[in-house]
């Protein structure tokens, strides 16, 4: 797909040389195409250097060598040996994991790649996501500010709320789960949501 430069702000590589929640947080509302293929970014989880549910925690490895490069380096693993998982690299070998994105452009191939042509399940989740934008380990350590990827900031404000990460057992209770309030595309709703 062919963007118009002048219509569209790109995301900057400054935008991602801070601590992953606040780059959480600002993620959600930013549009994300791979290949030409993507949407609105509405459910994001942060993992800090110090944290001890992120990957980054144990020093660096084979698996999470991503990590410690850039900011705006993507980080995809696979999770449980079923799924891959995209993550943006932030400052200090932090990051945020993308979890649910609302379907905007290339729905047909979404559908073909899902298998699926329910709109609120194609991208809810970040396995399903990974599935539905082509994503897998081959773009494991590329910069976020070239192909395939295409970051661009969002149209009109977004109301942000917060709550726990999902499916970690150590600091289960830390609210570094962000969301668009209200989503129809995120891959769990917010129990007790808190605004931001």
């Amino acid at each position: 797909m062919r963007h118009d430069p002048n219509q569209l702000e790109r995301i900057t590589p400054a935008f991602f040389g801070r601590d992953a929640v606040s780059v959480a947080e600002a993620l959600i509302g930013v549009i994300l195409e791979v290949n030409g293929i993507g949407g609105k970014i509405v459910e994001t989880e942060a993992y800090g250097r110090e944290d001890p549910a992120s990957h980054s925690y144990v020093g660096k490895t084979a698996r999470n060598n991503a990590m410690f490069g850039p900011a705006g380096t993507a980080y995809v693993y696979r999770s449980y040996g079923l799924h891959w998982c995209l993550n943006f690299v932030c400052e200090d070998a932090s990051a945020v994991l993308l979890r649910a994105i609302e379907p905007q452009t290339g729905l047909g191939t979404m559908r073909i790649r899902r298998g699926t042509a329910r709109e609120t399940v194609l991208c809810a989740g970040p396995g399903r996501l990974c599935q539905a934008l082509g994503v897998t380990r081959h773009l494991d350590g590329r910069s976020l500010f070239a192909a395939p990827f295409y970051l661009t900031v969002g149209e009109g404000e977004t109301d942000v709320c917060r709550g726990p990460r999902i499916g970690v057992t150590r600091a289960a209770d830390v609210r570094w789960r962000f969301g668009a309030q209200g989503s129809a595309f995120l891959s769990h709703p917010f129990p007790d949501p808190v605004p931001v």
